[in-house]
């Protein structure tokens, strides 16, 4: 009877230490949460492998950005991320303005673009996720197989004839690499024409010889890969100084990504404000672990962290 006594005690104990924790955490979580500012915070049911979250992404990363949510959606089936996908500058507005609490960008938000934030008291959380790049393409019945920033300079001016440099939109963050590589303040319209997206740019570089269309490298990648039309369009080689300052023209890859022999290399970032321990820390952590560096390694782009490999190594092979 003593024992059976004592153990009733035991069990009675657990219970009350375990609601005790429960109860304890559940505080803490919502006082975090009200320690935001955020309205609708203390309500939020989202943990950091379950619930909705929208993520603003620069359109020239969004055919990676999909690749990496279909593999995730496939381990956390209880999440739900909605995609905004814009222009650079259309996506930090969006950011800005609270459509959503996590942003896919090639740069980081500056001092006058992060003070509302500041305000708020919330404090990203901001890693590098991949490196792409900005190229240049043309037909494959051109005869021009390179370009240097002379000839890039002219077409953003206005001042070369008999070509025209397409680009996706003025706005994008392609467009502000290229302005700072050439140096370049104002796009004339005289030999620049913006489409609405980049599979017209590429759609008009097949029926156009003496065009050439800006993009990023996963967004060329990704329409070789769905229309298979790789035979049509090149990707011209780009101007850049050697490290024994001689000029030198390389094509994008991983590879010279890797050795920054392009010069247009791109690292895209994810910028996380989200208030609270939410869904934007177990979609970052995904990410930039190993299995979201394996999805950009395999899409042709450069992780940030490179996958390890295992080697099992036997003595014997039965």
């Amino acid at each position: 009877m003593k024992r059976k006594f004592l153990s009733s005690l035991l069990i009675i104990g657990l219970l009350t230490f375990g609601i005790s924790c429960s109860n304890s955490k559940t505080a803490d979580k919502i006082e975090v949460a009200q320690g935001t500012g955020e309205p609708n915070a203390s309500t939020d049911k989202n943990d950091i492998l379950t619930g909705e979250m929208t993520v603003i992404v620069d359109e020239a990363a969004t055919s990676i950005l999909n690749e990496q949510l279909e593999v995730f959606r496939s381990s956390y089936v209880n999440t739900k991320i909605q995609v905004i996908a814009k222009p650079e500058r259309e996506a930090i507005n969006s950011l800005i303005q609270g459509e959503g609490s996590m942003a896919i960008l090639a740069r980081e938000l500056t001092e006058r673009e992060s003070a509302g934030f500041g305000n708020r008291q919330i404090t990203p959380r901001i890693f590098p996720i991949w490196n792409d790049g900005v190229v240049f393409v043309n037909n494959i019945s051109s005869p021009d197989t390179s370009i240097n920033v002379q000839t890039l300079s002219s077409l953003m001016k206005g001042d070369a004839s008999g070509k025209t440099l397409l680009l996706d939109n003025i706005n994008s963050s392609m467009v502000r690499k290229v302005k700072e590589y050439s140096k370049v303040d104002q796009i004339s319209a005289k030999s620049v024409q913006a489409m609405k997206t980049s599979t017209e740019v590429l759609k008009q570089i097949e029926s156009n010889v003496n065009a050439i269309g800006i993009v990023s490298y996963s967004q060329y990648l990704d329409y070789r890969r769905q229309f298979g039309e790789e035979n049509k369009i090149r990707i011209l080689s780009l101007q850049n100084t050697g490290s024994d300052g001689k000029t030198v023209f390389t094509k994008p890859s991983q590879t010279t990504f890797a050795t920054e022999e392009y010069p247009l290399k791109t690292t895209f970032y994810v910028l996380n404000y989200q208030p609270n321990m939410g869904l934007g820390i177990g979609f970052s952590a995904f990410l930039t672990g190993d299995r979201g560096q394996r999805v950009v390694l395999k899409s042709g782009l450069l992780p940030v962290t490179m996958p390890g490999r295992e080697i099992l190594i036997r003595d014997n092979i039965n």
